[in-house]
C-alpha cells in the first residue's frame, strides 16, 4: 500500500464489475466517486468473459473465476477491491488468496440494511438468482432480519433499456417489500441498478440502500482499519 498509515492521500479503490459491460462499469465508478470522501480515488475493470447482465446462477459461478483474475492482476496497485455484482462473485476467493480489504455490494447492503435489527428485503429484477441471493444473509448470520426478496415485473434486460420503466417496476417491487413483508428497510439488489436505486431513495420513508455507496463505506472503513487510522 502507498503512503503513511495515517494519511489517506493516494489510496486507490479497484471497482471490479462482473458483468461484461463498459458503460455499466462508467456508471457505476461515477456512483461511487461520488459518494468517497477525498484521498480515496475510484479506478473500474470489466469482465470480458460475462454476459453484459449475469442474471442466471451459471453466469454468476462462471464470473467468480475472472473476478479473481482482475482483482490478482491488480493488487499491487490498489488499497482495497468492491465486487459490483449483486451476488458477490469472487469476494470468497479473493479474501482467501489476498491481504487486500474487499468488499462485495450484495454483503456491503445487507449489513447496512439489517443495521440496529432493522428487518430488510431486497427487490431487484432478476428471479432466476433468488436462491442465490437467499444465501447471502445466511452466510452473513442476519437470516432472522430478511423479509425476502421481490422482483420487478418485466425481462431484466428489457427493464436496463428502459430506465423509466424500470424505476416504475422496482418501485412495485419496494412496495411489495414494505407492504407485504414488513420490511424496515430495502436493498435496491444490483449493480448496474445502481442510477435507479439513487432515484428510487426519495420515494419512501423506508430507508432505500443503495448497495454502491454501501459497498464505497465498507471498503473504506476496512482500508482505514488496516492502515490503523
Amino acid at each position: 500500500m502507498r503512503g503513511r498509515a495515517d494519511n489517506m492521500a493516494g489510496r486507490r479503490i479497484l471497482l471490479i464489475n462482473p458483468n461484461s459491460n463498459e458503460a455499466t462499469t462508467a456508471m457505476m465508478v461515477a456512483i461511487a466517486k461520488s459518494v468517497a470522501p477525498d484521498g480515496f480515488d475510484i479506478v473500474g475493470a470489466t469482465a470480458k468473459r460475462a454476459p453484459s447482465m449475469i442474471v442466471t446462477p451459471d453466469a454468476l459461478e462462471v464470473a467468480a473465476p475472472e473476478v479473481e483474475e482482475i482483482a490478482r492482476a491488480h493488487q499491487n496497485s490498489c488499497d482495497g477491491i468492491i465486487v459490483a455484482a449483486f451476488g458477490d462473485p469472487g469476494l470468497a476467493g479473493i479474501k482467501a488468496a489476498m491481504k487486500l480489504p474487499a468488499a462485495g455490494i450484495g454483503e456491503s447492503s445487507m449489513r447496512e440494511a439489517a443495521e440496529n435489527g432493522r428487518r430488510f428485503g431486497v427487490a431487484t429484477t432478476t428471479p432466476l438468482l433468488e436462491a442465490k441471493i437467499d444465501t447471502l444473509p445466511e452466510a452473513l448470520g442476519l437470516r432472522s432480519h430478511y423479509t425476502g426478496t421481490r422482483f420487478a415485473d418485466g425481462d431484466p434486460e428489457a427493464l436496463m433499456r428502459d430506465p423509466a420503466r424500470l424505476r416504475a417496476a422496482l418501485a412495485g417491487a419496494v412496495e411489495a417489500c414494505i407492504a407485504r413483508d414488513g420490511a424496515e428497510a430495502v436493498i435496491i439488489g444490483g449493480g448496474p441498478l445502481g442510477e435507479a436505486a439513487r432515484e428510487l431513495q426519495p420515494m419512501f420513508a423506508v430507508q432505500i440502500i443503495a448497495p454502491i455507496p454501501s459497498a464505497v463505506a465498507r471498503i473504506i472503513r476496512l482500508i482505514r482499519a488496516r492502515a490503523g487510522s
